[in-house]
């Protein structure tokens, strides 16, 4: 591995100061905002998104494939925590697979997660259009404009700071928590068991009441399982930020996996049982139309939901803000990037790896406005990334044995080898289920590795931490043999 490392990747001589002009806040984020953080990542996707499972796989698809999506997300999260205190770095998933995979494994890592974190704020933002819309306040529809606002306030935020925009996260993320648990609660009387099976079953192979679409259903439903999840792998990207990475960053994700799998199960029951699966199959604001359908009308709850259910997806399209600018960066200031996305600016933000991927971002929510196609583009990285990580994990327990590891995964590489083959599962159901999704994501990657190839490989900074972890990785190899 290390020669051919040598034979592949060239590095540039870069200025004294390189490292000085990139550089984040460091202890800014203790175990309880790693939390909060890992919560913000993924809990608009209780708000919207998953419900569309409904309509590929029926309740029973759903049921199923949001089962297999917490088992992976869980084992996942065990091997992250126990690499993310191995190598806190900013550039957590891409890091590790750099050391176990080499330069190309990592950077194809890296750039999946960065399609992932990318992608799924322009998805956000068109749900955040439609629980508007919804509202009627105005007459604003779900479009460019909203959209716009979106990404100029909450990208001018993570610009003025990340303590101040970790601190507006939690608020914003609490206030969330208790529009979902006034659904909870508002909903609860109303459920009824066979509202769950209220989609007839088509004539698909094994198609019942329980799986309307049959078993291919369940395959199918298995992207919008993830969205229950999507993005809480995040947290270790806050690894540089942290206080104490080898204390808090076990706790954070964890205690945010923690938080996500209650909220994944009370949604996936209350909102169909209470509501019917059918009628919120096909819904951008799912549960306040869940609410209108349940109550018959538009109840004080239902409008409460709307209001203060904006602030969970705000709060997912805000931390994924801070994710995609960290991932990014990371890239950038090894080389794999353009260097300049990842200069700091006064306030120790990385303010064009925040500016750069918002802009795509708008473009695309404002030119496809189909929160659907961009969760599958969005999943597909993800999945991608998630099968490399779970490798990388493997093969740093197998050939660097003896690596300090101050948290250790429960189970070691049964635990990842779980992940992983439930990964490779999930992304085979990408293809499934959107084709065109997978096309456009596959073209991305082979247009980013044509770049390596032909350019940044050679161009690579050999004092960006990532690099200096692999860097002592062959070294230590070189004294082994």
């Amino acid at each position: 591995m290390a020669g051919r490392e040598r034979e592949h990747v060239e590095y540039d001589q870069v200025q004294a100061d390189y490292l000085e002009k990139r550089q984040l806040r460091r202890g800014a984020a203790g175990w309880v905002l790693l939390a909060g953080l890992g919560v913000a990542y993924v809990i608009s996707g209780d708000f919207a998104g998953w419900n569309f499972g409904l309509q590929h796989g029926g309740w029973g698809g759903l049921a199923i494939a949001t089962v297999l999506m917490a088992a992976m997300y869980t084992c996942m999260v065990f091997a992250l925590a126990e690499m993310a205190t191995a190598m806190p770095v900013a550039g957590a998933g891409y890091g590790f697979a750099r050391r176990a995979l080499g330069p190309l494994g990592g950077f194809a890592t890296g750039t999946a997660i960065l399609i992932e974190y990318a992608i799924a704020p322009a998805a956000i933002s068109v749900f955040i259009g439609g629980y508007i819309e919804s509202l009627g306040l105005f007459g604003i529809t779900n479009g460019w404009p909203v959209y716009l606002v979106c990404y100029l306030v909450f990208v001018g935020i993570h610009l003025w700071g990340v303590g101040e925009a970790l601190k507006v996260m939690m608020v914003i993320t609490v206030i969330a928590v208790l529009a979902l648990i006034a659904f909870v609660v508002g909903m609860l009387p109303r459920f009824e068991f066979g509202k769950l099976l209220d989609i007839p079953a088509t004539d698909a192979l094994g198609a019942s009441a329980f799986l309307p679409f049959g078993v291919a259903g369940v395959l199918a439903a298995l992207v919008y399982g993830i969205w229950f999840f999507l993005a809480v792998e995040g947290v270790p990207l806050a690894a540089e930020e942290a206080r104490d990475p080898a204390r808090d960053m076990p706790r954070g994700i964890l205690g945010a996996m923690a938080v996500l799998l209650v909220f994944a199960a009370l949604m996936l029951f209350v909102g169909p049982g209470a509501a019917g699966s059918s009628a919120m199959k096909e819904s951008d604001n799912p549960l306040p139309h869940a609410l209108r359908v349940a109550f018959g009308t538009d109840t004080w709850l239902a409008q409460f939901v709307n209001y203060v259910g904006l602030a969970g997806l705000v709060a997912s399209f805000f931390s994924i803000i801070y994710a995609y600018s960290r991932m990014l960066f990371a890239l950038s200031r090894a080389g794999y990037l353009p260097r300049k996305l990842s200069v700091t600016g006064r306030r120790k933000t990385p303010y064009l790896a925040l500016i750069v991927p918002a802009t795509i971002g708008f473009v695309l929510a404002a030119v496809t406005k189909n929160g659907a196609l961009l969760i599958d583009i969005a999943v597909f990285g993800a999945t991608v990334s998630y099968v490399l990580m779970m490798v990388a994990h493997i093969v740093l327990r197998v050939r660097e044995p003896g690596m300090a590891r101050p948290y250790r995964t429960p189970g070691g590489v049964l635990t990842s080898g779980v992940a992983l083959v439930l990964a490779a599962a999930a992304v085979v159901a990408t293809f499934v289920v959107d084709p065109k999704a997978a096309a456009i994501t596959a073209g991305i990657f082979v247009v980013a590795l044509g770049y390596f190839w032909f350019y940044s490989r050679h161009r690579l900074v050999a004092n960006a931490p990532e690099e200096e972890f692999a860097a002592i990785a062959r070294a230590e190899a070189e004294l082994a043999d």
